[in-house]
């Protein structure tokens, strides 16, 4: 992707779209990129726990708005992977506090004072102001959406408004994707999310117990070995502008599949 500002978006709660941020800004640390993620779920404030930053939050996006601090000040490192950042959101502010326009500033900021490659907006889950302050700095959209039919409407709903608002560039992220499921009929393909969104995907990550083991000690699965780590990484490899196969998760079908593959074949 060439958008340097990009929104992580999803309509619906509980898709996994703030550890999507959390590991998609890490992995594009670790390959080279100056990375600022901007937590804008104010009043709740999850994206510094799932990084394992929250014991250094200090100042948050809202007190640099307010004059109370400088954005170097807010800023937290992350001592674990260079040149990765995070700008935590405020938990004791409403989200009136934070509008478009601030947004524009923060994140001018960020980019052209501070240096960043890149900034990852994460946004609130819905479609109300939280969602539209979160958008309005973005020049791209990375849209993640579960393989399931409440999933999927909701991102196709939010895909419409960023279309809207114009946005270069809108990517999907397809999470916790279940091949066994998949391939009995009783969770939505690939294939299925792509003909009913007619976005592209830019990244499908696998169902993975490991993801929760990340979540819950605040270390991004980019970091490890598990398999939605890497395909976390193979993600942020292709917003990053390598070409990255993706990954197969079919099934195992059988005797025939495995001849197939052993000789070649599809």
């Amino acid at each position: 992707m060439n958008a340097k500002v990009i929104v992580v978006t999803s309509g619906k709660g509980g898709v996994g779209k703030t550890t999507t941020t959390a590991n998609i800004g890490a992995g594009l640390a670790k390959l080279g990129e100056k990375i600022a993620v901007i937590d804008v779920d104010v009043g709740l404030r999850n994206l510094d726990v799932v990084m394992g930053l929250e014991s250094r939050v200090v100042f948050d996006l809202v007190d640099v708005l307010e004059g109370k601090c400088r954005m170097r000040q807010a800023l937290i490192r992350d001592k674990r992977v260079e040149n990765l950042y995070l700008l935590p959101a405020s938990q004791t502010k409403d989200k009136d506090s934070l509008d478009a326009d601030k947004m524009k500033l923060v994140v001018r900021e960020l980019i052209e004072q501070e240096g960043f490659d890149r900034v990852l907006i994460d946004s609130p889950a819905g479609i109300e102001s939280g969602f539209r302050t979160a958008a309005a700095p973005a020049e791209g959209a990375l849209v993640v959406v579960n393989p399931e039919v409440s999933s999927v409407r909701d991102a196709d709903r939010i895909i419409g408004l960023l279309e809207a608002q114009q946005l270069r560039e809108i990517r999907l992220i397809i999470n916790r994707l279940r091949p066994k499921m998949v391939a009995s009929g009783n969770m939505l393909s690939e294939a299925d999310i792509l003909e009913i969104l007619g976005v592209k995907p830019i990244g499908i990550v696998p169902e993975d117990e490991g993801i929760l083991v990340s979540t819950n000690v605040g270390e991004p699965a980019v970091l490890g070995n598990t398999r939605a780590g890497q395909a976390f990484l193979a993600t942020a490899r292709r917003i990053h502008g390598e070409d990255v196969p993706f990954e197969k998760y079919e099934e195992n079908k059988g005797f025939f599949a495995t001849l197939r593959r052993l000789f070649g074949g599809a």
